[in-house]
C-alpha cells in the first residue's frame, strides 16, 4: 500500500511539473483526461474549495450564474442545485470533452438547469446573459487575453453582479491577488470580499 501511494504521488508530481513547464510557454488548459484531478478538493487549498466559493457568492434560488472554464463541473453541479429549478447555470469551456462530462453528470443526477457553451474566452463571443454572478476557479491564467475575458464577464453581469475568482498556488497558472486586482480595477470591478490566503483564495468582485 505504501509503495502504491508513493507511486501516485510521484505520478502527480511528474504531471504537475510537466504542466507547469509547458504553461511558461503557452496557455494550456487542463487536459480533459485529467478531469479527475480538477475535481479533487485539495485539503491544503480550502480557500478555493467549491463549498467555500459558492458560500461567499451568496447564491439564491432563481439566480443565473456563469461558470467560466467550468471543466468537469466541480462547481456547475452544486451551483445548479443551489439555484434550484428556477435558476440557470451557464457552463462555459473551450473543451467539448469537459462539457460532455458536465452533461453526463447532470443527466445522472437529473439536473436540467445547466446549459453548456463551447467558446474561448476573451474573443468577444460571450453573450450578455445579465447574470447574477460568475465564477472562475483556477482558470484565469489559462486565458491568453485575460483583460478582454474579464471585460466580457463584466458586460454579462447585472449591475452589482458578483464575480468570484478562485486561485491556488498548486495550479501551474496561478494568479496572485494583486495581479487579479490590477486586471479588474480598470474594468470597473470592486473587491467586496476575500477568503483564504496566498496558498489558496477566492476573491469576490462586484460590478459597479
Amino acid at each position: 500500500m505504501y509503495e502504491y501511494i508513493m507511486g501516485l504521488i510521484v505520478v502527480f508530481l511528474l504531471i504537475w511539473f510537466a504542466w507547469k513547464y509547458s504553461s511558461r510557454h503557452t496557455n494550456i488548459p487542463c487536459p480533459s483526461w485529467l478531469y479527475w484531478l480538477v475535481e479533487l478538493e485539495n485539503p491544503f487549498a480550502k480557500g478555493c474549495q467549491s463549498a467555500v466559493i459558492i458560500t461567499g457568492l451568496n447564491v439564491k434560488r432563481g439566480m443565473t450564474i456563469l461558470d467560466i472554464g467550468c471543466g468537469p463541473g466541480r462547481l456547475s453541479i452544486p451551483l445548479a442545485k443551489a439555484v434550484g429549478e428556477q435558476g440557470r447555470i451557464i457552463s462555459i469551456d473551450i473543451q467539448t470533452e469537459m462539457l460532455n462530462i458536465v452533461q453526463q453528470k447532470a443527466e445522472r443526477e437529473n439536473i436540467k438547469n445547466i446549459s453548456v457553451v463551447n467558446i474561448p474566452m476573451g474573443e468577444g463571443k460571450l453573450c450578455d446573459y445579465s447574470a447574477d454572478g460568475a465564477v472562475m476557479a483556477a482558470v484565469l491564467g489559462e486565458i491568453p487575453n485575460r483583460a478582454s475575458a474579464l471585460e466580457e464577464i463584466y458586460k454579462s453581469l447585472k449591475p452589482d453582479g458578483i464575480l468570484a475568482i478562485a486561485e491556488t498556488i498548486f495550479d501551474p497558472h496561478y494568479q496572485s491577488k494583486q495581479t487579479i486586482l490590477n486586471l479588474v480595477q480598470p474594468i470597473g470591478f470592486s473587491q467586496v470580499d476575500f477568503i483564504g490566503n496566498k496558498i489558496a483564495f477566492t476573491i469576490y468582485l462586484k460590478k459597479i
